[in-house]
């Protein structure tokens, strides 16, 4: 039986999921300024799936494909800056959509001897 998702690990934990020691997770830490784990009232890091996928991300990045720590940290900010710039074309392409159905029904008023069909949407 599969566990659900923790919503936070510590730093062990981290380091055996990522095959990578707590000292290479410090100093990514202060490598990458995106990555910024919580700690809890002890003191002790504490990382949420978020930061986790971050780190694969640097791993990917550093050792995978060869980047240095300078070029990691600028194709991860050049990532972050593309999945803002594509959900502000989500949220204005909701809003044409919006406005072209609210046209599309005040041009054609629904005819009331015709079966409304939810696939059209």
């Amino acid at each position: 039986m599969e566990q659900p998702e923790k919503m936070y690990y510590g730093i062990r934990e981290v380091a055996d999921i990522l095959s990578v020691t707590p000292p290479t997770l410090r100093f990514y830490e202060k490598e990458f300024p995106s990555l910024q784990p919580k700690k809890n009232k002890s003191g002790d890091r504490v990382y949420t799936p978020a930061d986790i996928t971050l780190l694969r991300e640097i791993l990917t990045l550093t050792k995978d494909k060869g980047f240095t720590l300078a070029g990691a940290r600028e194709e991860l900010k050049k990532r972050d800056q593309q999945r803002y710039e594509n959900a502000r074309f989500l949220g204005k392409l909701r809003e044409i959509k919006s406005f072209l159905e609210q046209m599309r029904s005040s041009l054609d008023p629904p005819d009331p001897n015709k079966p409304v069909d939810d696939a059209e949407e």
